[in-house]
């Protein structure tokens, strides 16, 4: 029997696509980074959800963890914002075009630093998209100096030891009200590429902090978020599964093992219960598990907080069915039967 030496076809997801369609251009960074591990998983994440390339906006302001937007998804819309600005851009865009998914890539500096003041409106306002920061408690682009994620007594490459103590971006969001707040580990890709997928399908700001280390300046014995680290302190809180909406649900657990999550496509998440009873949806019980795991020097993953019920910001601005960037300038301007019962009303 003559085996068939034809190169076997590239398994394609149920829009057609393959994997290697939702890649980027080759990456710049250190071999080694965190950062193209998360790349990786996102890759990953949107082939399995088999989004259409062409309706993403990939968003990003300055840093290292900005410029991997580039890395993956080069059949999407991108935008490069000025550092810590991003969410500004985001906001418009989904303003002007709700049907675009918006994925927004941060880092703790764009984001805890100069960014801070953007990223707590952004929450606030509760704008539709999947906010990862690839937090490595530096600036990578500049030379490893400590970011305001950086936890205090951590020690530089160089010795140099923090004084001051860290944001921490989840608590910050659970505070602001976000409806969908995770944290991750870029060395654990399965729990990784399930919060991706359970991000991109929530409706409103969805953030994912995931401690990326940074190979160059800060994977060293004395940093708090090397990868040696990270894998001695990390908790997770669950093992999680993603259902899509277009598949049949049909998993068997034991009574009071699991929380099933309905998100508002349709999509489940599946959270099964490992170290403690952990609810995902009591916002008190994330807030005092996030202080106490910093208080013990746990590094915290899973989902730690979901709001399915939260208004968008689309939803409280009630706008049209029609995405406003396609409306023609006759729907966009009011006729004068209309400006003359404004007027009216204003008397």
């Amino acid at each position: 029997m003559v085996e068939s030496t034809a190169a076997k076809a590239p398994a394609t997801n149920r829009i057609g696509l393959t994997q290697a369609d939702y890649k980027g251009s080759p990456s710049t960074l250190c071999d080694g980074c965190g950062h193209d591990a998360i790349t990786s998983q996102i890759i990953k994440a949107a082939y399995e959800l088999a989004l259409e390339p062409h309706k993403v906006a990939k968003l990003s302001g300055i840093g290292c963890s900005s410029k991997t937007p580039a890395y993956f998804l080069s059949r999407s819309h991108g935008f490069n914002a000025v550092h810590g600005r991003m969410p500004s851009i985001a906001t418009g865009a989904s303003a002007a075009n709700k049907e675009l998914t918006l994925m927004a890539v941060s880092g703790d500096g764009d984001t805890a630093s100069i960014g801070l003041g953007q990223f707590c409106h952004l929450v606030r306002r509760n704008v539709p998209m999947v906010y990862i920061v690839e937090n490595n408690g530096v600036y990578g682009l500049t030379k490893g100096q400590f970011s305001a994620t950086a936890d205090i007594g951590t020690k530089s490459k160089g010795g140099e030891v923090n004084e001051f103590p860290p944001i921490d971006l989840c608590g910050l969001a659970l505070e602001l009200g976000c409806g969908f707040v995770a944290r991750s580990f870029a060395g654990d890709p399965k729990q990784l590429v399930a919060l991706l997928k359970s991000a991109l399908s929530h409706n409103g700001t969805a953030i994912l902090d995931v401690i990326s280390p940074c190979v160059t300046f800060n994977n060293h014995e004395s940093s708090t978020k090397s990868y040696k680290r990270a894998k001695e302190t990390e908790m997770p809180l669950h093992e999680i599964g993603y259902i899509p909406f277009y598949e049949q649900i049909a998993a068997d657990y034991e009574p009071g093992s699991t929380i099933d999550v309905k998100m508002h496509d349709g999509s489940h998440i599946v959270l099964k219960k490992l170290h403690q009873d952990y609810d995902p949806t009591d916002r008190f019980q994330a807030m005092t598990t996030i202080y106490k795991a910093n208080q013990d020097k746990q590094f915290l993953t899973g989902l730690l907080y979901i709001d399915e019920k939260k208004t968008s910001l689309t939803e409280m601005l009630h706008t049209v069915d029609k995405p406003l960037a396609s409306l023609t300038q006759t729907e966009l301007r009011p006729g004068k039967e209309a400006l003359n019962e404004i007027m009216t009303s204003l008397m």
